[in-house]
């Protein structure tokens, strides 16, 4: 066993907040005791001593919504975050002067929000790579922009008809442009030659040590049933060094039921969560569902694609499978009609003796205002992404105007008794926690904007309530809070070691924090020391 001391130790423990030791049983996993260094040696007197010369640790930290497998894979693509289009083509021409003829170039991030001319077309890019298929995706997942050969490959053409809950950008004469929206896009990456398993294994493996280079010590998992095998593959080897809970597709809802997984399946480093349905679009491409039209878009409110009979059917077919539900809303009216199914499916729990599932709202960007109270009344996970309210709060003063004041809500949803659970969605944003913090508890970008106070600042966290997100409650959304999200003893060793207190450092130095080391069930996972 292990006692490290030496430490100022934030347990997030109501008993015990403060301690400066902490033993530790790598076998088991766990934490043995907490408090004071002198007491612990004498109590646990063949305990090995590890002296953290006077860091800081906090719990580990979990992402509750990001992307694995895109995110592991996309470490591989061009890095579009924070470019202007020409840097993006220019990105695209130099990958090109490096790739074989006909080899797709992919490439992720773009943001078209403040581009002249607004969303950019297959033109752009004919110039940068005339001999391979190009493929970007934009940073909200929601777009995709390509060029003439890869909607080639793809067999797209100006007869080629809209998909359901999609479409095509189209020029004057009706041929596509390049812009690919919503399941249009699924078009284009099916033509993309797909990833081995094994290609997925390494890719997940790799992305490991970088996330716990960033302070996580786990993840909620929302890709496909790909990842989960890779994930398994990983596992199975003892190379999962993240804790990692796997939500899976309600495109295979009957063969998750049929095969006996449920909500909770598996152990503490790889479990099954709920089952991930979309209600609606996102911000980005004006594909969000809106309960009025965005503005300056009068005929435009969005993309329902879910509605509240259709979740409350998957949901049913769910709670009889022992499998709770995590949906994707992020309009306000997909916001709520996701709170009407809710509010079914806890009466067809109740009236059929089922055990209530830890449901998820995932993103719950725009809420309207009579609808924050059913979090709490209807016991509703609000998992919800801080950084993306400073990266999209230009596109929501543009397209929703006054509407913001009810987006983001952190704070209202907290007043009205809601559950937070705090990821990043990467690759759509960074799922650097640190970053989520900042953004949590300044509603400021990194280089200070919109202004000292934040961008709607009555909505901005304490730095307790922020790192609540994502450990205890995170671990409440994982159904683990009895053993994970604080440092005490019983509870599983998942800790930090940092060389910033994130307590008491100045507001905006919280995104430079960077770990030392990543503790992950009493072993450690990640050092840089």
């Amino acid at each position: 066993m292990l006692l490290l001391h030496n430490a100022a130790i934030h347990t997030l423990d109501p008993e015990h907040p403060q301690v400066n030791a902490l033993v530790v049983e790598p076998h088991g996993g766990r934490i043995l005791a907490a408090g004071d260094a002198e007491t612990l040696a004498l109590d646990f007197p063949r305990a090995r001593k590890y002296d953290l010369g006077g860091r800081v640790v906090i719990p580990g930290l979990t992402d509750s919504h990001l992307h694995l497998q895109h995110y592991a894979l996309g470490l591989l693509k061009l890095d579009l975050f924070g470019l202007s289009k020409a840097e993006c083509v220019a990105k695209v021409a130099e990958r090109a002067r490096q790739t074989p003829p006909g080899g797709w170039i992919l490439g992720h991030g773009w943001n078209q929000t403040g581009w002249p001319g607004g969303f950019p077309a297959a033109a752009d890019l004919e110039a940068a790579a005339p001999d391979h298929p190009v493929y970007l995706t934009a940073s909200s997942l929601h777009a995709g922009w390509c060029n003439s050969a890869a909607l080639h490959r793809a067999g797209i053409g100006a007869a080629t008809p809209d998909p359901s809950n999609g479409q095509f950008g189209r020029g004057p004469d009706g041929a596509p442009d390049g812009m690919l929206y919503e399941s249009a896009m699924e078009a284009v990456s099916r033509a993309i030659p797909r990833p081995s398993e094994d290609d997925n294994v390494r890719a997940i493996a790799a992305a490991q040590p970088v996330l716990h280079g960033m302070g996580l010590a786990g993840v909620h998992d929302f890709d496909r049933i790909p990842a989960f095998e890779a994930l398994q593959t990983l596992h199975g080897r003892g190379e999962l060094s993240l804790r990692v809970v796997k939500n899976l597709p309600v495109e295979s809802l009957e063969a998750i039921i049929a095969s006996g997984l449920r909500s909770g399946f598996g152990d503490d480093r790889l479990r099954i969560g709920g089952i991930k349905i979309f209600a609606d679009g996102a911000l980005g491409p004006r594909t969000a569902a809106m309960l009025q039209p965005y503005n300056g878009e009068p005929d435009n409110t969005g993309m329902l694609f879910t509605d509240r009979e259709a979740l409350y059917e998957y949901g049913r077919q769910a709670a009889d499978g022992r499998l709770g539900l995590t949906v994707h809303a992020i309009g306000d009216r997909a916001n709520h009609e996701t709170l009407v199914a809710f509010a079914l499916l806890r009466e067809y729990e109740k009236e059929r003796g089922l055990p209530p599932r830890r449901h998820r709202l995932e993103h719950a960007q725009i809420v309207h205002r009579d609808d924050f109270a059913l979090f709490k009344e209807l016991d509703i996970i609000a998992s919800v992404q801080p950084i993306h309210a400073t990266s999209d709060m230009p596109m929501a003063d543009k397209y929703w105007g006054a509407r913001s004041e009810h987006s983001y809500a952190w704070r209202t949803l907290l007043e009205h008794g809601a559950r937070l659970a705090f990821g990043s969605d990467a690759p759509v944003d960074t799922p650097n926690p640190f970053h989520g913090i900042h953004a949590a508890v300044t509603r400021r970008r990194s280089d200070g904007s919109p202004g000292p106070d934040g961008w709607y600042p009555a909505q901005r966290l304490t730095r307790e309530e922020a790192l609540y997100g994502y450990t205890q409650g995170a671990a409440y959304a994982a159904g683990m809070e009895n053993r994970l999200g604080r440092l005490a003893p019983g509870f599983l060793a998942d800790l930090l070691v940092l060389d910033v207190d994130p307590f008491a450092c100045p507001p905006e130095a919280i995104q430079e924090i960077k770990p030392q080391a990543v503790m992950v069930g009493g072993r450690w996972a990640w050092e840089s020391w």
